[in-house]
């Protein structure tokens, strides 16, 4: 299908319900906060199993089509796979004055660690889709060789912020931003009522903003240390840390995103020779569906295992 809204909507309108069970586990953070992880099996009676982490997009969970989709393809093929919610995403609000966002790699390091140091030492991947892939990316070039992942994919990401929160302003792509800050906005009221005073704004000036950057403005940059918008976009993209990326990571991009634009695209010679670039002309944001509107098939839950198979079944 070449319609880019088309293929970015339609696993949302074909995969409705969980394919498994997730077997639920908080985790607590350093700093006395959490995090939930969703696995596809039992990890007590899995943890022997290669493993893939999941890392979701902007305000997506285990939930999300893609989430279960990949994780049930992982689980058919013999590994374990486990989606780690970013704080906040699972349903349930963080309790510290602090979110999430696209540069936030300490969770997910913390994560990483704690996986190896509990469950010991086995093949490891990640997968990281739209806001998680970017998070993912700016991860294994932060850490380069002392990454702990055997392989990462990156799907979807915005790797230059700036560019994408433009798109999202211009055209039918102002739909997505609508319904992404719908969302967030949500998120944000749960946690205000929960944990009155977590966030640096009123209830009357959350419901009051109108843009993915007045959010970011507003709440992101503030929460985390940054001077604002433009600054949290500056400092959070990944595209200047792929060159540090020494561990194998594939990066797949839909030359029809309507999230994205061309700035996504690394230029000739950035990417070194471990991290491979593949660029489809059609998907949409995290769609790459096949097949017939009938028997759609969902190509990202083939080419990501079998990507992976040299990494995790070896």
């Amino acid at each position: 299908m070449s319609n880019a809204h088309l293929q970015t909507l339609l696993p949302r309108l074909v995969r409705r319900r969980l394919l498994f069970q997730p077997h639920w586990q908080r985790l607590t953070l350093p700093d006395s906060d959490f995090v939930d992880l969703a696995w596809s099996e039992d990890l007590q009676q899995a943890r022997h199993k290669p493993r893939v982490v999941l890392f979701h997009g902007l305000e997506g969970s285990v939930s999300s089509p893609y989430a279960h989709g990949l994780l049930q393809a992982c689980k058919g093929r013999g590994w374990l796979g486990v989606v780690m919610h970013f704080r906040g995403c699972s349903g349930e609000p963080n309790r510290l004055e602090r979110i999430y966002h696209s540069g936030e790699t300490g969770d997910a390091g913390y994560f990483l660690q704690w996986l190896r140091e509990e469950w010991g030492e086995v093949p490891t991947a990640a997968v990281g889709v739209s806001l998680g892939g970017n998070m993912l990316a700016c991860l294994m070039g932060q850490q380069g060789a002392d990454c702990l992942l055997d392989a990462g994919v990156v799907v979807s990401a915005p790797l230059m912020l700036e560019p994408c929160s433009l798109k999202l302003e211009q055209g039918f792509s102002r739909v997505y931003q609508r319904y992404l800050l719908g969302l967030l906005k949500q998120n944000a009221e749960r946690k205000l009522v929960a944990w009155p005073g977590t966030l640096p704004i009123d209830l009357a000036t959350l419901r009051a903003l109108k843009k993915l950057r007045d959010f970011d403005d507003a709440i992101t940059a503030r929460a985390h240390g940054f001077l604002d918008a433009s600054d949290y976009y500056q400092r959070c993209s990944a595209m200047p840390l792929l060159p540090d990326v020494r561990k194998p990571l594939l990066i797949i991009h839909a030359k029809d995103d309507p999230f994205m634009t061309n700035e996504v695209i690394p230029p000739p010679g950035l990417l070194p020779s471990n991290v491979e670039y593949q660029l489809t002309q059609h998907g949409g944001h995290v769609g790459f569906v096949g097949g017939t509107l009938r028997k759609p098939q969902m190509w990202l839950e083939q080419r990501i295992p079998q990507w992976l198979s040299t990494w995790l079944d070896n």
